[in-house]
């Protein structure tokens, strides 16, 4: 039974544009479990006539986890920023709560993962249930080449309290890196000749301060986007989801359950997820003239979660709610996420439906191939066209990751009667026909390739392995490590396979790593991995790859022509001509 407990943080409604909007003026959030939220005060830099003086490399608006991965990545690489964060404490409720590998493999690189992997509760699969029979149970690729499991569940605030936590670690050890400033709006954004003026408002005071360039992570109800009068296309879906996240003390296994036309909730869809600190999150589907109003109304969350719980055995356990919120799903962008100075990432840039796990990934994705073009550009090393790349890339990336969340989504929250009657029939053959009953996977989130950036450059045709634009699959090693490990946040030379690399391959290397880049040289020997590694990166008789600071490949060859690496790493970069630095 529901054991009493103080009315829970609820998020306003949202829409598929916006997502949920976090709770207006409530008083320090109770502690989650283990989780205690701080309030952070807001601050004032040094004002001369109310303007900071000094013109910033970047300011980023929302210190969200985009926001702050964002950050983070810029100071891999040497490159500083402020962020302007509204809210004076992390997120309130779990919101984006399962991270997939690949987001996993960027936390890496921006020094956060140990925290994530000792609280994040791992998964690799779930089950599907049409009424209360089972219909289809489907397991995420995993193997022995992996050192990170496929999928955790992290509720939100953790995340970014262990962002803000790396973040503190860099300023330890250079004040200022990533300067985080609580309690401020961006409230106006005017264009100047050498980069923007930014109108900030908090409680200590308005004022403004200059920058390079903006990076607008502010999320689905963008600030900036707005004041571009920019405005996100694509497809909306009328269906609506309430999110509830309860704590509940269960020893049922951490995996994705979903009930569709569950006789307790019929003609509806409920998903149940398990996230640290023994909190249950419940998603369900409104049906077509229910009140989403009258549904986030304690009395009616009690009554709905009792009732799940004990339709799937649990009733008897103690339970109470700690937030409740509701969305829309949807698949919209923006057309460009560059516009001059300013450029997009994460929410404020697209609305991704949450089947598939795939909004506050691909919002990870963003950052981590913005963080290391921006730093580059600002440090002056590439050309203003390198964030031309970023747009490109992102966007393809965007339809990629939308066709197969809409594909989840429509069989989800079907869109109208017909895609109704072909789920029905899906589900009711499901249990007998696994054919059909593929029909159900969720299809998880994974990196998606940049085919046709125009960061690759043309190589040699491998028998298999990464083409350019796509991501370095991962490898296990002779001596317990993996491939991930000997490949940083810098561009990588990558020798494989080669009994020793010519005078001239690395008087080249030494050449580039001379010059205004980082780049690294990592040569694995056959004493190094099995011939199956080699074998999977088309290099049983020797290979080598170019790869970007986001594990990316930018070119590969059996062995690369004579300044055939300088030429590659120079279109990866956009480099500026030394005549025209």
């Amino acid at each position: 039974m529901n054991t009493a407990a103080a009315t829970p943080p609820a998020a306003r409604a949202g829409d598929a544009a916006t997502g949920p909007i976090p709770p207006a003026g409530v008083e320090l959030p109770p502690s989650v479990g283990a989780f205690h939220y701080t309030r952070f005060a807001p601050s004032l830099p040094p004002l001369v006539g109310g303007v900071e003086a000094g013109l910033h490399p970047v300011v980023i608006a929302g210190g969200g986890p985009v926001g702050m991965a964002l950050a983070l990545g810029l100071a891999n690489h040497g490159v500083r920023s402020v962020v302007l964060e509204a809210d004076d404490t992390v997120c309130v409720g779990s919101r984006a709560a399962c991270i997939s590998r690949r987001s996993l493999e960027i936390i890496e690189r921006l020094g956060a993962l140990p925290a994530f992997l000792a609280k994040g509760l791992p998964w690799t699969g779930g089950r599907s249930f049409y009424k209360t029979e089972e219909v289809f149970r489907f397991e995420m690729p995993h193997d022995e080449r992996q050192k990170l499991p496929p999928m955790i569940n992290l509720e939100q605030y953790y995340i970014e309290q262990y962002l803000l936590d790396e973040i503190e670690r860099r300023n330890a050890a250079a004040p200022g890196l990533v300067d985080i400033r609580w309690g401020s709006t961006l409230a106006g954004i005017e264009e100047e000749a050498d980069g923007l003026r930014l109108s900030v408002r908090n409680a200590l005071g308005d004022h403004a301060l200059r920058s390079r360039w903006l990076a607008a992570c502010d999320g689905g109800q963008s600030f900036v986007r707005k004041s571009l009068g920019l405005e996100l296309v694509g497809t909306g879906y009328e269906g609506r989801y309430v999110i509830i996240d309860i704590e509940l003390h269960s020893g049922h296994p951490t995996e994705r359950r979903a009930w569709f036309d569950p006789p307790w909730n019929p003609g509806s869809t409920v998903l149940m997820h398990k996230q640290p600190d023994d909190i249950w999150r419940i998603d369900y589907q409104l049906r077509a003239g229910q009140s989403t109003e009258e549904a986030l109304q304690p009395a009616a969350v009690q009554e709905f979660v009792q009732r799940h719980l004990d339709a799937i055995g649990e009733g008897h356990l103690p339970w109470h709610t700690v937030w409740t919120s509701v969305y829309r799903a949807g698949a919209m962008t923006l057309e460009r996420y560059r516009h001059g100075r300013v450029l997009f990432a994460g929410n404020a840039a697209h609305a991704m439906p949450i089947f598939g796990v795939r909004g506050l990934n691909s919002g990870f994705d963003d950052a981590d191939n913005l963080a290391w073009k921006l730093a580059l550009v600002a440090r002056g090393v590439s050309d203003a066209s390198l964030l031309d790349s970023y747009s490109q890339e992102r966007i393809a990336a965007f339809h990629i990751n939308a066709e197969n969340a809409m594909r989840s989504t429509e069989f989800m929250s079907p869109p109208s009667r017909g895609f109704d009657l072909l789920r029905e029939a899906a589900l009711s053959l499901a249990g007998a026909h696994r054919g059909i009953a593929n029909l159900i996977n969720p299809r998880q989130t994974q990196a998606v390739g940049y085919e046709g950036s125009m960061l690759s450059s043309p190589g040699d045709e491998l028998a298999q392995g990464p083409r350019p634009g796509e991501a370095l699959p991962e490898q296990a090693l002779a001596d317990g490590s993996h491939l991930t490990d000997r490949v940083g946040a810098a561009f990588t030379v990558l020798l494989l396979n080669l009994t020793q690399a010519d005078d001239a391959l690395r008087a080249e290397v030494a050449q580039a790593q001379a010059g205004p880049l980082s780049v690294a040289l990592c040569a694995l020997s056959p004493r190094d991995a099995d011939p199956q590694v080699f074998e999977a990166l088309g290099a049983r008789q020797g290979a080598v790859y170019l790869l970007r600071p986001d594990g990316h490949v930018a070119a590969r060859w059996r062995w690369p022509p004579p300044g055939a690496l300088r030429q590659a790493l120079a279109r990866a970069a956009a480099l500026i001509p030394k005549e025209s630095a």
